[in-house]
């Protein structure tokens, strides 16, 4: 199972939620890889911060090395590092991704990522962390997926955008990934007492919009998990957010199987 997790618009929590529930399935025994397509690199560093040593080669070496002709390419799976997470590793992110985005769309290499993707082996899930835009990593992530989780944060420029998120990624599945699913809309950082976000989700259902009966509140718990780089699952299990991301995971997983 790819999973990608992807906004355009900055802010509404991915690599959170990309990082939480890998740690979930990974917490239950599956083979699991983060890959983080963001040149901020906040998977990677919530993942690794506690690392003694950063990651020997990076999501950048992958993408520069579809740049050169070879025979035998090196496969993907040697571009991932381990995590201080049982069963949970990392393709970590890179800086060059800005520069190398233009020879990379000038060559047309969209397709490589998924290319690689679909020879990874020894891995159960694969959650994928984008950029904020719709650029070459986040299309590249997209064609590659089968699943798209849309975070959404109860604000009107984000209720505006998210009409066009959704149009974009069904012209991507139109055009080049027939299997692509939107899996669902997560609110995110609800806050159920503000009339406002209750508002906004209501408003939503009405439409027909996908959204996932399951949300994530917000706590400072969130925020100490980043600092320590400890994925809530393994920081604080019986926390109340902790448990809205397994009752999210099961969600999806329960749709999965269906």
């Amino acid at each position: 199972m790819i999973r990608v997790v992807f906004n355009q618009k900055g802010g509404v929590g991915k690599t959170t939620i990309v990082c939480n529930l890998a740690a979930i399935a990974a917490s239950k025994g599956l083979r699991t890889l983060v890959i983080d397509l963001d040149t901020q690199g906040n998977a990677t560093q919530y993942l690794c911060g506690a690392a003694e040593q950063p990651p020997d080669r990076t999501i950048g070496d992958f993408f520069e090395s579809t740049l050169s002709f070879s025979l035998s390419p090196p496969p993907f799976v040697t571009y991932a590092s381990n995590t201080p997470f049982e069963n949970l590793d990392v393709v970590a992110a890179d800086p060059r991704l800005d520069e190398l985005a233009v020879k990379l769309e000038s060559k047309q290499k969209i397709y490589k990522f998924r290319d690689a993707l679909r020879k990874l082996r020894g891995y159960d899930a694969v959650f994928v962390d984008t950029p904020p835009a719709l650029n070459f990593y986040s299309r590249s992530a997209l064609i590659a997926a089968e699943r798209v989780l849309i975070p959404f944060d109860c604000d009107e420029f984000a209720r505006q955008a998210l009409y066009t998120l959704i149009d974009n990624i069904h012209e991507i599945r139109a055009d080049h990934n027939e299997d692509l699913q939107i899996e669902g809309i997560v609110v995110n950082q609800f806050q159920s007492r503000s009339k406002l976000p209750t508002r906004l989700v209501e408003e939503l259902k009405a439409e027909g919009q996908p959204l996932l009966p399951q949300t994530l509140g917000t706590s400072v718990r969130v925020k100490e998990s980043h600092e320590s780089h400890r994925p809530l699952v393994f920081l604080d299990r019986g926390h109340r957010v902790t448990q809205e991301y397994l009752a999210l995971y099961e969600a999806l997983e329960g749709r999965r199987r269906r």
